[in-house]
């Protein structure tokens, strides 16, 4: 039997161990999806103790550390209440001009589309409209129970909500703590090195997190104030969905901007919907080339193709909290990775 060439033999190795990979990444993002209100929680509970460390470290120079904790807690749900309030409030006080303006634009469009090259028939879209109104009619005892299970969903987001609120409150007042008796109950040989794995992940999901509510600040703030200047209804709301919208990468921010040049559509025209597009190009050229490059090298960079990968295969697997979940699960890992190998390069070295 000849000899197996040395191109085989790396071939393989490498082969199985990105198939042990594979496997577990699907059983993680499983896992996501089977308990994904508990991953939700804790990540959202990891979310708040990365973004709040930095202002409980400050404050504990001056308060004992559980006000701290209670004093940024408080204030960032005053902070989100008062956010929500301010949509709430654009919202209401835009429903009846908005309203005004959508049916003077589907007119518009009406008579837009009529025109070449689409030459669409006369009253097809009041055609849509009525058989929209005649399948909500039909549909209603549905809709209506539908509408009443939100009632259970409501119940399981404040219950997700309080989970994540309790697990933050816990790893900021001694999350150091718990993680050092976690590494003592190893064994001896293994503390070492899952400490320089946690050190690694713990940086790079916080440099992640910083990077991507940075980017996600800038980016509403760009589309507010844009959408402000032209005019287009519901700026806030829209900033608050870029906001929200950029957590997913890649693919978030023009589904929200997409969603702004609808709006822009229906309320200004044309010619506004055509800025707002641009608009869409701009935001995407400054996220990828400025933005992602500068903030995300406090963390670990990855290739867009990674990126891009992770998102779909995170939502395959788990729908919206792998999306969201993918690029940070993805960063974290390759980080520990690194840090391992380079440690354990280091004690060859030394030794």
């Amino acid at each position: 039997m000849p000899p197996v060439s040395s191109f085989l033999r790396t071939a393989a190795s490498y082969a199985w161990r990105l198939l042990v990979v594979g496997a577990v990444v699907y059983a993680v993002f499983a896992l996501l999806g089977r308990f994904h209100e508990i991953a939700v929680a804790l990540f959202l509970g990891l979310v708040v103790t990365a973004l709040l460390t930095g202002p409980v470290r400050w404050l504990g120079r001056f308060l004992p550390r559980s006000l701290a904790v209670a004093a940024c807690l408080v204030g960032g749900v005053v902070l989100l209440l008062g956010g929500l309030a301010l949509v709430g409030e654009a919202v209401a006080g835009e429903s009846t001009t908005l309203v005004r303006e959508f049916r003077e634009g589907l007119g518009s469009i009406e008579k837009w589309l009529e025109r070449p090259p689409f030459r669409m028939d006369p009253g097809a879209l009041s055609d849509i409209e009525s058989r929209v109104g005649a399948f909500l009619s039909s549909h209603r005892s549905t809709l209506l129970s539908t509408a009443l299970s939100g009632a259970g969903h409501l119940v399981q987001v404040l219950t997700v909500l309080a989970l994540a609120v309790f697990s933050a409150v816990l790893f900021l007042h001694g999350g150091e703590r718990q993680w050092s008796w976690f590494c003592a109950q190893l064994p001896a040989a293994a503390r070492a090195r899952t400490a320089v794995a946690g050190s690694a992940a713990w940086r790079t999901f916080t440099g992640y997190t910083h990077g991507i509510v940075l980017i996600a600040a800038t980016n509403a703030v760009l589309v507010g104030l844009a959408l402000y200047f032209l005019g287009v209804p519901l700026a806030v709301p829209l900033a608050l969905l870029e906001f929200l919208a950029a957590f997913v990468p890649l693919v978030g921010s023009p589904v929200a901007l997409a969603v702004a040049a609808v709006v822009a559509l229906a309320a200004k025209g044309p010619l506004t919907a055509a800025v707002v597009v641009a608009l869409i190009v701009v935001i995407g050229q400054i996220e990828g080339h400025l933005l992602h490059p500068l903030v995300m090298s406090w963390a670990v960079r990855l290739h867009p193709l990674v990126v891009a990968v992770s998102v779909v295969a995170g939502a395959i697997a788990a729908g919206v909290v792998g999306a969201v979940v993918a690029v940070p699960l993805v960063s974290v890992t390759w980080s520990v990775y690194t840090a391992l190998r380079a440690d354990r390069l280091g004690s060859a070295g030394v030794s």
